[in-house]
C-alpha cells in the first residue's frame, strides 16, 4: 500500500471526486486530475498513473450506466480502432519517450485542434461541415490512444473530436463515457504487464469510490443545468487550459 501523509489523502481523495465529475458532467476535466495526482504520489509519479486508471475505470462504470441510452454509438465505433493501435503503439513506446516530452507534445497537439475548431465554428459559422472523412476520427482516435495508455491524457483530444461532431451535451458526455469506458479496459493488460496496475493501486481505487460516486452525481447534476453554449465554452477553456498546462 502507498504510504501517505495527511496532503497526500486530500489530493487523493480531491482526485476521486473530480473523476467523478468528469465522467458525468466535464469531460476533459480529467486531465487537471493528472498532476494532481503526482503531486499526492511524489515518489511513485509512474506508479500513479495505475492508480489514475483503477479510477477511472470505477468512474466509467458509473457514467456508462447512467448514460447507457445517450451514447452516440457510430462515434464510439469509429474510434475505437485506431484509440487500441494507439493504447498498442504507446505501450511499445513508453521506454523512449519521456513523461515531459509526451505531455508537451499532447499539448501543442490539443491547441492546434481547438484552434481548428474556432476557426471552423466562428468564421464558417453554425454551417461549418462537420468533418465525415476516414483520416479525421482515425488520427484522433490514434493519439488519444497514445496518450491515453502514456499518461491518462486522452480526455482534451476525444473533446475536439466530439465538438467537431456537435453533439448535445448529454450525447457528448454518454458517448465520451463509453468510449472511455471501452478503452480504459483495453489498457489493463498493458499496464499490468508495465507493473503501473497492481493489488497496492487497485485497493487504494477502491477505497476512493464513495468520493468517485459522490462526483458522479455532482457531475450528473452540473450537467442538468448548465446551458449547451455554456457547457460547449467550458469544456473547450477547460481543455485549452490543460493543454497549456502540459507545455510548461
Amino acid at each position: 500500500m502507498f504510504d501517505l501523509n495527511s496532503t497526500g489523502w486530500f489530493l487523493v481523495g480531491l482526485c476521486g471526486f473530480l473523476v467523478g465529475v468528469s465522467k458525468t458532467g466535464l469531460p476533459g476535466l480529467g486531465i487537471l486530475i493528472v498532476p494532481l495526482m503526482a503531486m499526492a504520489l511524489p515518489e511513485h509519479a509512474r506508479e500513479s498513473t495505475g492508480v489514475m486508471l483503477g479510477m477511472l475505470i470505477l468512474g466509467d462504470l458509473f457514467a456508462a450506466g447512467y448514460y447507457r441510452r445517450a451514447a452516440e454509438w457510430k462515434h464510439v465505433l469509429r474510434m475505437l480502432p485506431p484509440a487500441f493501435l494507439g493504447i498498442v503503439a504507446g505501450w511499445q513506446i513508453m521506454e523512449f519517450v519521456t513523461d515531459s516530452q509526451l505531455k508537451r507534445l499532447i499539448g501543442i497537439i490539443v491547441l492546434a485542434m481547438l484552434a481548428v475548431h474556432f476557426w471552423r465554428t466562428r468564421l464558417q459559422g453554425e454551417d461549418a461541415p462537420i468533418p465525415t472523412q476516414w483520416w479525421f476520427a482515425g488520427t484522433l482516435g490514434f493519439v488519444a490512444g497514445v496518450t491515453t495508455m502514456m499518461a491518462n491524457a486522452a480526455g482534451p483530444v476525444m473533446v475536439v473530436y466530439l465538438l467537431a461532431m456537435r453533439l448535445p451535451k448529454v450525447a457528448f458526455v454518454g458517448t465520451s463515457a463509453w468510449f472511455f469506458f471501452a478503452v480504459n479496459w483495453l489498457k489493463v493488460p498493458f499496464s499490468a504487464q508495465l507493473a503501473l496496475t497492481t493489488g497496492a493501486s487497485v485497493k487504494l481505487g477502491l477505497i476512493m469510490l464513495p468520493l468517485i460516486l459522490l462526483g458522479s452525481i455532482a457531475g450528473v447534476f452540473f450537467l442538468r443545468r448548465i446551458p449547451q453554449k455554456a457547457f460547449n465554452s467550458i469544456i473547450q477553456l477547460l481543455a485549452a487550459a490543460a493543454a497549456i498546462k502540459l507545455l510548461f
